[in-house]
C-alpha cells in the first residue's frame, strides 16, 4: 500500500506543478478558443492540461518501475507499456483538437486505433463471467470488439461530462478511487497477482485528477481540454478491462459451502461486469441522454449543445460550484455502493445506506435556492457566499427612510437565467460576478 501511495504523490506533484507552465503555453501557443454558446464561462480560457496529465501518467509508471514490489507488475505483465502506448496515441490526438479543433469523426477513429493498440500488446478482455453460466471464454475477434467497445465508450462519457470546472477530474477521481478499493481487495485478500495491473492503474489516475483539480477547481484558471479528458478516460477503462478480462474468477476459491453462500461469495465476480458501468453510470447516462436527444431532433450524435445534465442544474438555479458538487454526490453514492455491496452482498444496511442518501440527493436537487450560513464563529473559515451580511449604516438608514427591508444582496445570485443567456459566467450562470484568472 505505501509503494501506491508514493506513486500517487508522485503523480500527483509533477501533474501539479507542471499545470502552472502548460497554462503559460497554451496561452502563447494560442490555445484559448473562444466562447462558444454552449460554454458557461465568460473569459477564454487556455486548454491543453492533458499535457500536464500526460507527464503526470509517465512519472507515475516510471517511479513504479523502480519500487520493489509494483516493479514486478512490469514483469510479469506487458499491460503498463500497453497503457502507455495507448495513452501517447489519444493523448497526441487530444492535443491536435485542443489546438485546431479537428473532425470529431477522426477523434473517434483515433479512439479506436488507441484501443487497438493496446489490445494488440495483449491488454484486452480474455473471458467473462456470466451469473448462472460460469466463465465464458472469449475469441480473439470478440475480445477484440468488447475491448474496443468499451474504451470507447468510457472516453466518450468522461469527455460529455467534461463541461464545468473541475466537474470531470473529480467525478474520474471518485471512481478510481473505488476501482482501486476493489481491485487492491482482489490482489491483497484472494493473493491474485493480475489484479495488480489494475490497481497501479487506479492510483496513477487518482494521482493525476488530484493534481491538476487546484488548477481546475473553481474559477478555472486552466482547462483540461480533450487532450485530458479522452487520457483520463482510457486510463479508466484500462484498469476496468485489466481486472475484467484478465483475473481468472477460479483463482478466488468462490465455490465452496452451501448454494446460497456460493451466490454471495459470487458477487466479487460478477462486479467486474458492473464496476465499469457503475463509475461512469453519470457520464454514461448523459451520452445516451445526449445522443438520444441529438437524433430525435435530426442532428447528428456529435453536435454540441446545452443539454447535458450539468448545464440542466445550472438552469434550475444551482450555482456553479454546488452542481459539481452534486455530481460529485451521486457518483460517489454509485461508485462506492457498488464497492460496498461486492464486499457484503448480504447485508441488508448498504441497500438502506444507497437508498437513504438517493433521498438526500434528491432534496439537495430540490433546494437550488437554499444557501446555507455559517455561524458567526466559523465564518472566517469559510467562503464569503456562506457569511452571514452585516447590515451597514446606508442600509439601516434606507430601510428607516422606506420602511421596508432593504433588497437582498444575493437575490441576483437566486435568479436562474436561461442557458445561452449573455452575462452567464462560468461561476454560477445566475448572475454576474466578477472573474479573475
Amino acid at each position: 500500500m505505501r509503494e501506491y501511495l508514493l506513486t500517487l504523490c508522485i503523480t500527483a506533484a509533477v501533474t501539479y506543478l507542471l499545470t502552472g507552465p502548460v497554462r503559460k503555453f497554451a496561452i502563447v501557443a494560442g490555445a484559448m478558443p473562444e466562447i462558444r454558446a454552449r460554454d458557461v464561462h465568460r473569459e477564454p480560457t487556455p486548454r491543453l492540461g492533458g499535457i500536464a496529465m500526460f507527464f503526470g501518467l509517465c512519472a507515475g509508471l516510471l517511479v513504479a518501475d523502480h519500487l520493489t514490489n509494483l516493479s514486478e507488475v512490469f514483469e510479469k505483465s506487458n499491460e503498463p507499456r500497453a497503457l502507455l502506448s495507448g495513452a501517447a496515441l489519444i493523448w497526441l490526438i487530444g492535443v491536435l483538437d485542443d489546438k485546431f479543433e479537428i473532425d470529431a469523426l477522426i477523434k473517434l477513429g483515433g479512439q479506436m486505433i488507441a484501443a487497438g493498440v493496446m489490445v494488440v500488446q495483449g491488454l484486452t478482455i480474455l473471458w467473462i463471467p456470466l451469473p448462472g453460466v460460469g466463465t465464458v471464454a472469449l475469441t480473439q475477434w470478440q475480445g477484440t470488439l468488447l475491448t474496443v467497445a468499451l474504451v470507447v465508450i468510457t472516453i466518450n462519457a468522461v469527455n460529455f461530462v467534461d463541461g464545468l470546472d473541475g466537474l470531470a477530474a473529480g467525478m474520474v477521481c471518485i471512481a478510481a478511487a473505488a476501482f482501486f478499493m476493489y481491485a487492491y481487495r482482489i490482489w491483497y485478500s484472494y493473493g491474485i497477482e493480475a489484479a495488480a495491473p489494475a490497481s497501479l492503474f487506479a492510483a496513477i489516475l487518482m494521482g493525476m485528477c488530484l493534481g491538476f483539480l487546484p488548477h481546475n477547481m473553481h474559477p478555472a484558471r486552466i482547462f483540461m481540454g480533450d487532450s485530458g479528458s479522452m487520457l483520463i478516460g482510457l486510463v479508466l477503462a484500462a484498469g476496468a478491462i485489466s481486472v475484467t478480462g484478465q483475473v481468472d474468477p477460479d483463482l478466488m476459491n468462490l465455490f465452496t459451502g452451501s448454494e446460497r453462500n456460493a451466490v454471495h461469495q459470487m458477487v466479487p465476480v460478477y462486479i467486474p461486469l458492473v464496476m465499469p458501468l457503475t463509475i461512469i453510470a453519470i457520464p454514461a447516462a448523459d451520452l445516451i441522454l445526449a445522443i438520444v436527444r441529438r437524433t430525435w431532433r435530426g442532428q447528428s450524435p456529435f453536435a454540441a449543445d446545452r443539454g447535458h445534465l450539468h448545464h440542466r442544474l445550472l438552469e434550475i438555479g444551482h450555482s456553479h460550484s454546488r452542481a459539481v458538487l452534486i455530481m460529485y454526490f451521486f457518483s460517489a453514492l454509485i461508485a462506492f455502493g457498488a464497492l460496498g455491496y461486492s464486499v457484503n452482498a448480504a447485508s441488508m444496511w448498504i441497500v438502506l445506506g444507497v437508498v437513504a442518501l438517493s433521498a438526500i440527493g434528491l432534496v439537495l436537487l430540490l433546494l437550488p435556492r437554499f444557501t446555507p450560513r455559517a455561524p458567526r464563529w466559523a465564518e472566517r473559515f469559510v467562503p464569503p457566499r456562506y457569511r452571514r451580511r452585516r447590515r451597514t449604516a446606508g442600509v439601516a438608514a434606507q430601510e428607516a427612510a422606506t420602511g421596508a427591508p432593504a433588497a437582498d444582496e444575493d437575490a441576483e445570485e437566486r435568479v436562474p437565467v436561461a442557458a445561452g443567456v449573455s452575462g452567464v459566467n462560468g461561476a454560477t450562470a445566475v448572475g454576474s460576478r466578477s472573474r479573475t484568472r
